[in-house]
């Protein structure tokens, strides 16, 4: 090694990059980086990890800015001539695609759904309402738990669900949908879709537009209408089946903007009682890594592209990773409070399921969906 030549003295620029370029791991390159200090500066100086990270999750294609916003960092602006300048924002550049590369290499896998945001339609609105998807269990209490579209007499009509994920920048590897098996109805019908797509982005808003009230029709509209879409997957089939169905996807997807929607499209199932067809879902996980609370992004919606914000330069601790979804269980407390004023009042009738074993064997009344 004393006597080696430094490849990078004897070729010409174009052919020493395709040869950094061979790696198909950014780790590989960040290790190849720290041999030699002309090997680092060449790395940093044609942005190479940058290149590879585009490569591998073609949706960075649109960053034209990265900004660290860090407490142990300087602004590039700060440092002195417009060399040094360009220098060191070329090595801003380069940590924060290093520590990205980290983050979707080793952040915890983790169920991505932060808030449901909105369904296409909903049948009886709030009790089967989309926020019933993020609980696994088939039953709340004495009431079944799921969400249900409106019926149709058209069976082509999909529907979809809108979901705010956790973190503007999470690499989806897998989603899992369970289906709803009606046990209260005469022959337990499953209102399963006949295939399912899932559309990820982001969520284009007037100002005065917020995402954390959602439940009026009119933003509701508008969020179907704004949801701007970065990657749309295949098709996949769906059983008619009681089970939680995983849908894995050809290779994991960086989902920019922290948006995703599940499209269902097709019905099979009609209901006896009405001679519609319905889709209805007891569960949706969205698995995954958030690049959250590390990075974050803007969206210039005027030019599409995007800058991208490194607030951290720590792994999130297991302590910042929630288990359960906290504002998704306190909007179902109120909801069901709501409920029991309501029927207080008279308002409301919800009919009373009682799921005794001697019920379930001998109750022959069906309930609309």
């Amino acid at each position: 090694m004393e006597n080696g030549i430094d490849f990078l003295h004897i070729l010409d620029p174009n052919m020493s990059s395709k040869i950094f370029m061979c790696f198909e791991d950014l780790f590989d390159l960040a290790h190849v980086s720290a041999v030699s200090r002309s090997w680092r500066d060449y790395v940093i100086a044609n942005g190479l990890c940058k290149q590879l990270c585009v490569r591998l999750f073609p949706q960075l294609s649109k960053v034209n800015n990265v900004i660290e916003l860090t407490s142990s960092t300087k602004n590039p602006a700060e440092v002195g001539s417009s060399n040094s300048m360009e220098w060191e924002s070329l090595k801003q550049e380069h940590r924060a695609y290093t520590f990205l590369a980290q983050g979707l290499r080793s952040f915890a896998v983790k169920q991505l759904i932060a808030e449901p945001i909105v369904a296409s339609s909903t049948d009886n609105y709030p009790e089967e309402s989309i926020d019933n998807t993020l609980d696994p269990s088939e039953r709340a209490g004495r009431r079944a738990s799921y969400w249900s579209s409106k019926g149709q007499s058209n069976p082509a009509v999909p529907e979809t669900l809108t979901y705010k994920l956790d973190g503007d920048l999470c690499l989806i590897s897998e989603i899992n949908i369970q289906p709803f098996q009606a046990f209260f109805q005469w022959g337990l019908p499953i209102y399963s879709a006949k295939a399912v797509r899932f559309r990820m982005g982001h969520i284009k808003l007037p100002a005065d537009c917020p995402l954390d009230d959602l439940q009026d029709s009119v933003l509701q509209d508008s969020v179907r209408d704004s949801f701007v879409s970065t990657y749309t997957s295949e098709e996949f089939p769906m059983a008619q089946e009681n089970r939680l169905q995983n849908f894995k996807l050809p290779e994991p997807v960086l989902c920019i903007g922290g948006f995703m929607q599940v499209e269902l499209l097709g019905r099979v199932q009609r209901q006896e009682m009405d001679s519609l067809f319905y889709i209805c879902v007891t569960h949706v996980q969205i698995l995954g890594r958030s690049l959250a609370p590390a990075f974050s992004v803007d969206i210039d919606e005027h030019s599409k592209s995007l800058t991208l914000k490194v607030l951290s330069y720590n792994e999130p601790s297991p302590a910042e990773i929630p288990t359960t979804n906290s504002s998704f269980f306190g909007r179902r407390h109120i909801r069901d409070s709501g409920q029991i004023v309501n029927i207080l009042r008279g308002n409301v009738y919800i009919p009373d399921y009682d799921w005794g074993e001697e019920d379930d064997e001998s109750d022959d009344e069906e309930f609309v969906l």
